[in-house]
């Protein structure tokens, strides 16, 4: 994985500061070009690795770059599934057959039956592998080397102690993608120990990891002592602590911590984007200075 990460929360009006930006970032964001250009800003900066939902406009921004094979030939994206909304408002304009026709891949009565039974015979493995199947569908020909499962899924299976469901989903993601299973969670200390008892070896966990303490579950010092003391692939998000924290004392903060392999992070403009990577840049150096000379 790339040190740095851009991620699209700022392309479907989220934002963690107030609804005004959220509003605002909707309407610049309207069209794919607005989408495409401040990608091409992320690349400009030395970021060529796109960590998004499966948000359906994702599938035009696919389309192009697909159209643009020389261009974005560096060019990676990061898949985190499921886009739970995308599903229910398709059910609500095109009913449950209308939603399976328009994102289950391959044939369609061959993977409606593979489905029916599994629901018949409680495969819960077999429906997971048709909606990761379902969900990738957009991303073909591209270069998606880590495929992460959102946290509204991840946690509800922590919850549910269904830890041979993460263990599936990381399994097949390697069998049938040939790429690196990544979670997202909003209980990283619980998450890592889960998998580490499963026997899954140095997984990728992205969460939110910032000065502030903003969600994380068991708090700072939990997810300091985790960091320390167990072996994975960290990647931090809300690195800014929902704008409690300044860009700067934020990347700091996290670039100090160990076990950090990624840092993600969305922004609107290319001063921003070279700004937040500056800084990532900077405290990377220092910190690498400093362990020379120790």
């Amino acid at each position: 994985m790339e040190r740095i990460l851009f991620g699209d929360n700022q392309f479907f009006a989220v934002n963690h500061i107030s609804d005004e930006k959220s509003r605002a970032q909707a309407m610049k964001f309207k069209s794919d070009e607005a989408i495409m250009k401040v990608l091409d800003d992320a690349i400009d900066c030395g970021i060529h690795t796109f960590m998004c939902t499966t948000h359906d406009r994702i599938a035009h921004i696919c389309d192009i770059i697909r159209a643009n094979p020389e261009k974005y030939k560096h060019f990676k994206i990061f898949p985190c599934m499921p886009y739970a909304h995308k599903y229910a408002n398709a059910v609500t304009e095109l009913g449950i057959s209308g939603t399976l026709k328009q994102y289950v891949p391959g044939n369609f009565f061959g993977s409606l039956f593979k489905g029916g039974m599994a629901y018949l015979s409680k495969d819960y493995e077999s429906i997971m592998e048709l909606m990761i199947d379902a969900e990738m569908k957009m991303f073909r020909g591209l270069e998606t080397p880590v495929i992460f499962l959102q946290n509204v899924i991840t946690d509800l299976l922590i919850g549910l102690k269904a830890t041979e469901i993460l263990v599936a989903f990381h399994d097949y993601i390697k069998k049938k993608y040939n790429a690196e299973a990544g979670f997202i969670t909003m209980n990283m200390s619980r998450l890592v120990n889960i998998l580490e008892e499963a026997g899954v070896k140095n997984p990728i966990i992205c969460a939110s990891i910032n000065k502030a303490g903003f969600r994380m579950s068991g708090g700072k010092e939990a997810y300091e002592e985790c960091l320390r003391t167990h072996e994975f692939r960290a990647v931090a998000m809300q690195v800014l602590g929902g704008g409690a924290i300044s860009p700067k004392e934020a990347i700091e903060y996290v670039c100090e911590l160990p076990n950090i392999a990624s840092i993600l992070f969305g922004a609107s403009s290319k001063g921003n984007i070279e700004s937040t990577a500056s800084y990532i840049r900077h405290f990377d150096a220092l910190k690498k200075q400093a362990a020379a000379i120790v």
